[in-house]
């Protein structure tokens, strides 16, 4: 059965692999699958068709047979089950693996989105530089803490993981900004992910799509 994801037609990342369907892209690189990519104007996004597939008029979406998904950890975590290279055969450590899936969403994830909305939406607000001080203080704080546990490895647990992927995948936003370089163990763990060939990829092919776009 074909993989088909749904991806933005003009992502306003500009192509540089921050869009959501990167993600998934790169897992599917990740354990040797071939997908094919529907792309999605914004309007398209907002209209049923897309709705029945994406409550919430987001990408990406998954399509496999009678199977759909969305939201790209869910789709990631899919991916990972079903095809080996993404999460340990060990069942202890295929659980932290996972957990690891979530952390990167749910905890690491949301102030730095967050931060990067501020530097677009509340630019001209009085409260601007307040708030920007106080997400990058939230931000450095969970840096501190993913680097301390991460020391001297490679990766977060052991081998390569979805964990790794996601986290990965959630810290390529801060390359717009300097946090990251203040945290070299961070910005040497990031660089080691993207060098990997399945996200030379991924990353290859999402940009086309941008530049194609461009383009026209």
């Amino acid at each position: 059965m074909t993989i088909t994801i749904t991806a933005f037609e003009r992502s306003p990342d500009r192509g540089r692999g921050l869009a959501r369907d990167m993600r998934v892209r790169w897992a599917l690189e990740e354990v040797g699958e071939a997908y094919e990519v529907r792309l999605l104007s914004f309007k398209a996004m907002k209209e049923p068709a897309h709705l029945a597939l994406q409550p919430f008029g987001q990408i990406p979406t998954y399509e496999e047979g009678d199977l759909t998904l969305f939201e790209s950890g869910a789709i990631v975590f899919h991916i990972a089950e079903r095809h080996a290279g993404l999460l340990p055969v060990d069942a202890n450590a295929r659980a932290r693996a996972i957990s690891w899936m979530f952390s990167a969403l749910n905890t690491v994830e949301p102030p730095i989105v967050d931060h990067s909305l501020a530097r677009i939406l509340e630019r001209d607000q009085p409260w601007y530089e307040q708030r920007l001080r106080a997400l990058e203080s939230s931000i450095r704080k969970r840096l501190d803490s993913l680097s301390a546990h991460l020391g001297g490895a490679d990766w977060l647990d052991g081998a390569f993981s979805a964990g790794d992927l996601l986290m990965v995948s959630v810290l390529l936003r801060l390359k717009s900004s300097n946090i990251l370089d203040d945290c070299p163990s961070l910005a040497a763990y990031v660089a080691r992910a993207e060098a990997r060939p399945a996200y030379q990829r991924a990353f290859a092919a999402q940009l086309a799509v941008f530049q194609a776009a461009s383009a026209g």
